[in-house]
């Protein structure tokens, strides 16, 4: 049977599909992206950033090394320019605290994705230690159990 995982949130659905019914995600490889994409700036940094917030929840699928790094890097420098704004409002960590909260779930999503794009469940998350180097590694070349591989454009 011709099926595919989805790219946005990784359900399955059929090869020919343009978006997913799902999540309405345009899939890679179909003419709808083509003409969606032109003049998006979609390899633009803030949108790895604002991906993986439009997946709030996604757990399933894969997440590339550039998305996982790109939405470190710019929580943790809003988390950090959060912090100085609250000590100079003398608001202490309150900022912070409910822009962490805001983030917490798409972070262990992203997090997730990242291991799967690896090839490992997602319960390696609870390990932070050797997460980082699961991160850090390559994904995997080619679809496999978590879905297809999200460099094949």
């Amino acid at each position: 049977m011709d099926m595919m995982f989805c790219y946005g949130c990784g359900k399955q659905l059929h090869k020919t599909a343009q978006t997913c019914p799902g999540c309405g995600a345009i899939q890679q490889g179909t003419v709808a992206l083509a003409a969606a994409s032109v003049g998006t700036g979609e390899e633009a940094p803030q949108n790895w950033y604002i991906g993986p917030l439009k997946k709030y929840v996604t757990f399933s699928g894969r997440a590339r090394r550039k998305e996982f790094w790109y939405f470190t890097l710019f929580s943790t420098l809003i988390s950090i320019g959060l912090l100085i704004i609250g000590w100079m409002l003398n608001v202490e960590s309150a900022l912070n605290s409910l822009y962490n909260l805001a983030v917490f779930l798409p972070t262990v999503a992203v997090g997730v994705r990242r291991l799967h794009d690896t090839g490992r469940s997602g319960w390696w998350y609870l390990l932070p230690i050797v997460n980082l180097i699961f991160w850090a590694q390559d994904g995997d070349s080619g679809p496999n159990k978590y879905g297809d591989d999200p460099k094949s454009v």
